[in-house]
């Protein structure tokens, strides 16, 4: 066991005000963002790739934000215990990429989104257990027409679950302090994705030979709707081998991307027979 000298007698209190800052602005920034963009500057001009067109309600805005705020204090805490264990060499964290060098940080990234996307799918799917879901999962499916801002609304037992994918990899493979926040931005990044309401991948995107094996905007978003169906996170793989596709995925994936993103149109939230209703 080797502890980490410079870091070990690091207050406490600093490291979990600064991870709880860095999570917090990355929420404000990107999902903040991502709605102040899509759903109130491009909301008309894009209106005809909305997933779901009834709208939101207030309440709904301010329980995804609430629980979101609880999930970032979680996160924080999980990320103390993680660096707790690393300065007392408990974890394979490591900061120097010459110890294993680049081409097995970029590896290390992919490995772990590949990681993550097998955790979430069966993490998912034991949440889904009728014992479960309603002390665990059912604040994330009050969004039944979710917002980017629901991209953290967890109950706090779900967002201990959500952020245990951190010390199981860092406990079985050498990762690096840098490509470790590249994952985890990158997970949120998807995740805001994931609940943003809007399609923006092309007809046919979801059976074509190079991106079949790519999750969608439309694939979670009916998983908020339908509820027992579509538990995959980043990749189409675990749902198809489960065989937990929702039935008309493809289908109502192609109502909603039959005109282009780019298309010019005259009609917007008037023309009905654009913005599908799932």
């Amino acid at each position: 066991m080797e502890y980490i000298q410079g870091e070990i007698n690091v207050n406490i209190g600093v490291v979990f005000f600064t991870i709880t800052i860095i999570n917090l602005l990355r929420y404000i920034l990107i999902a903040g963002a991502a709605f102040l963009i899509f759903w109130i500057f491009l909301k008309d001009k894009i209106y005809f790739r909305r997933i779901q067109k009834r709208e939101p309600k207030r309440s709904d805005y301010k329980r995804e934000i609430l629980y979101s705020m609880s999930t970032i204090l979680i996160f924080g805490i999980v990320g103390v215990i993680v660096y707790y264990l690393r300065i007392h060499g408990y974890t394979k964290i490591y900061s120097d990429v010459n110890q294993y060098g680049w081409g097995y940080f970029w590896f290390s990234v992919i490995a772990l989104i590949f990681l993550h996307d097998t955790y979430f799918y069966w993490t998912h799917r034991w949440m889904h257990h009728p014992k479960i879901f309603k002390y665990v999962h059912l604040v994330h499916h009050k969004s039944n027409n979710p917002t980017p801002f629901a991209a953290y609304s967890f109950h706090p037992l779900e967002a201990v679950v959500e952020a245990g994918i951190v010390p199981l990899a860092v406990f079985i493979m050498p990762v690096h302090t840098g490509a470790l926040f590249i994952f985890i931005t990158f997970s949120f990044v998807m995740n805001v994705l994931g609940h943003i309401g809007y399609e923006f991948y092309f007809k046919g995107f979801t059976k074509h030979p190079l991106t079949w094996w790519n999750n969608t905007s439309t694939h979670h978003n009916m998983h908020h709707k339908y509820v027992n169906w579509n538990f995959g996170l980043y990749f189409n793989i675990w749902d198809r081998l489960m065989g937990t596709n929702h039935p008309r995925y493809h289908e109502i994936y192609n109502e909603i991307t039959q005109i282009p993103l780019l298309a010019k149109h005259k009609d917007t939230k008037e023309n009905i027979g654009l913005a599908q209703e799932i």
